[in-house]
């Protein structure tokens, strides 16, 4: 972040939050909406609502028709895209910055003037279902989805963004329209501005245009909790493919707890530092502890991490491929050492400099531009505060082995695993 200008933080009288930042690299700008609304403010009967609502919003509003707003975008020389996840749904544009105000036109637009035309609604049906469909077609999204459901059993985070089939199929326009009437106000939004611009006009910007449109007393909270896991949980998974795979879920803390840095420290020493890459960064793993006990040894031909930061708590996810001639009993056996023996055996100071140092690159490398510094400020403000990702590296900075070690045996715990195992149709 560029320090020499300061960050605007503004919330208007409807409730919007708004970040600006300046950033004079190149003259381009870009836009976000963020809205607090993801898979955790869904529930068993419309799983997959908020993923087909951000669909929705493409689909027209009387000022900008069906393709209206993308052929808008594109003719100035911007691009225009949108994300659900578990906490969030999330519009963005980036442009040449003197066309910004574009995208903050285009945003205020569809936070209340979405059509939601019945026949768009049942076209849409087709599109999300055939997503869903594709993704089984993929061997870890079908075992991560088993498992995650087997580690949650109250909280929506156990749920795939992408939601069930059943629910899919039997979901009308009414629920969608209420859904998006229920979230999508400026009391559950987050703007956020990065570019080359002046940022006290910029505000007056996003005020003009979003400032109008009428506020709410907010959506119901999600208060479901999940209890204390009692026990490892095992899932296996039968399908089609020549391949097997491993998962191991742990639980994990949420974002804005104070051990989440020494887990990203964790991830970088266990499985490298592409675990937190929520919006890309550093790949390789080569040097990581679980590489070289299963890739190098050859008992499986990838391994990696992932940690989200969430609002809730979450899970610490850790995923093999088993080479073709071992087995899940070996390549589990030799993960489960690894993970016993950072419990067990202090972390060396050269580890920790080099994991510190990965993890550091891995957030540089994603919010260089404009682009990704506004996602990581809007990503930040709605699973903690903007601050979380202002103070992030300085947090890294303060972790020490000893917070390492402490963690991992809280974390890496055998009676707080859900493991999975995804066996090919051939070895079934």
């Amino acid at each position: 972040m560029n320090a020499s200008v300061p960050l605007l933080t503004a919330r208007l009288d409807n409730g919007l939050s708004v970040l600006v930042q300046e950033s004079h690299s190149a003259p381009v700008a870009s836009f976000w909406v963020w809205y607090r609304v993801g898979s955790r403010n869904e529930h068993a009967g419309i799983t997959g609502i908020s993923h087909w609502v951000e669909h929705m919003l493409f689909k027209g509003t009387p000022t900008f028709p069906r393709g209206g707003a993308d052929a808008a975008v594109a003719r100035e020389g911007g691009v225009f895209n949108a994300m659900t996840w578990y906490d969030f749904t999330a519009y963005f544009a980036t442009l040449p910055a003197p066309r910004i105000e574009l995208a903050v036109r285009i945003e205020a637009d569809r936070m209340v003037n979405s059509l939601f035309d019945p026949h768009e609604v049942a076209a849409e049906r087709t599109v999300v279902i055939s997503e869903r469909q594709g993704n089984e077609n993929d061997p870890q999204f079908v075992l991560s989805e088993e498992v995650l459901g087997a580690s949650f059993r109250v909280h929506p985070y156990g749920h795939p963004t992408i939601g069930h089939l059943c629910d899919l199929q039997v979901m009308d326009r009414e629920q969608l329209y209420a859904h998006y009437r229920t979230y999508y106000t400026p009391s559950n939004a987050v703007a956020i501005a990065v570019g080359d611009f002046e940022g006290a006009e910029m505000l007056k910007l996003i005020e003009q245009h979003l400032g109008p449109l009428p506020g709410s007393d907010g959506p119901p909270p999600v208060t479901d909790a999940e209890p204390v896991q009692k026990g490892e949980r095992r899932v296996t998974v039968e399908g089609e493919g020549e391949v097997a795979y491993l998962q191991l879920l742990h639980r994990a803390p949420a974002a804005r707890h104070p051990d989440f840095a020494a887990m990203t420290v964790l991830d970088a020493i266990l499985s490298g530092p592409g675990g937190m890459a929520v919006f890309g960064g550093v790949t390789t793993n080569r040097s990581s502890r679980l590489y070289k006990a299963l890739v190098a040894t050859e008992l499986a031909t990838g391994v990696s991490g992932s940690l989200l930061p969430t609002v809730d708590p979450y899970v610490y996810s850790l995923s093999a491929v088993v080479r073709q001639g071992r087995s899940q009993e070996q390549v589990e056996a030799a993960m489960v050492a690894e993970l016993d023996r950072i419990v067990s055996e202090p972390v060396s100071g050269d580890e920790m400099q080099k994991a510190l140092k990965q993890a550091r690159a891995e957030i540089a490398y994603s919010s260089e531009s404009v682009t990704g510094l506004a996602r990581w400020l809007g990503f930040s403000e709605v699973v903690a505060d903007h601050t979380w990702f202002e103070r992030y590296l300085a947090r890294l900075g303060s972790v020490t082995a000893e917070d390492v070690q402490r963690v991992a045996g809280e974390v890496l715990s055998h009676s707080r695993r859900t493991v999975g195992w995804y066996i090919p149709e051939e070895a079934a």
